[in-house]
């Protein structure tokens, strides 16, 4: 792929929104059979130089989370203001994603920012869930 035609598809992926650019990594994952983070840093998939993945990178704390909100609560317009807040999503997707209970905010989020959200958003009263 020429350097050009690279550049015009990042473009193109920098207009998306975060619903729309989730929803193109779910898609990218299920046509080309992705099961793990590939761009996480310092990650080797099993079976790379060297042969098997290092048994301790099993034991290694868990560093990317999905952050969902399971649900809403009855102050329904302080959870959508938080959550745009949070996301800096437009009106609609933040809708969308309340209206569509249970439904991810956020992939792989640090346990820093998972935290933060849950936090921020059980103080209006939804409930959100961290894996």
């Amino acid at each position: 792929m020429s350097e050009d035609k690279i550049q015009q598809l990042i473009a193109q992926i920098e207009t998306l929104t975060v619903s729309e650019l989730a929803a193109l990594v779910k898609e990218l994952k299920e046509k080309f059979g992705i099961t793990a983070p590939v761009f996480a840093a310092g990650v080797m998939p099993a079976g790379g130089p060297g042969g098997a993945a290092p048994a301790e990178s099993e034991a290694e704390e868990k560093t990317e989370f999905v952050v969902t909100l399971t649900s809403v609560g009855d102050k329904k317009i302080q959870v959508l203001k938080e959550l745009r807040a949070l996301t800096q999503l437009g009106l609609k997707e933040a809708k969308d994603i309340i209206d569509s209970v249970p439904s991810t905010i956020k992939d792989s989020a640090t346990k820093e920012e998972a935290d933060k959200l849950k936090a921020k958003l059980e103080e209006v009263g939804a409930k959100v869930e961290v894996k």
